[in-house]
């Protein structure tokens, strides 16, 4: 996998994050410790494309 395609896979993975805070933000069962998890994963993934970015 070339490191762009790999930069690729990051940033979807990092929407398809964005997009489940989202709906878990809004949903009143959701506990905040779960929701905080799912931000700790998306910065990681943000951080490592910044890295491959250069």
């Amino acid at each position: 996998m070339s490191v762009s395609a790999h930069i690729q896979e990051l940033r979807r993975k990092h929407q398809s994050l964005s997009e489940k805070v989202e709906v878990a933000q809004r949903s009143p069962g959701i506990d905040d410790l779960e929701i905080a998890s799912l931000k700790k994963e998306k910065l990681r993934l943000k951080e490592q494309i910044t890295r491959l970015n250069g």
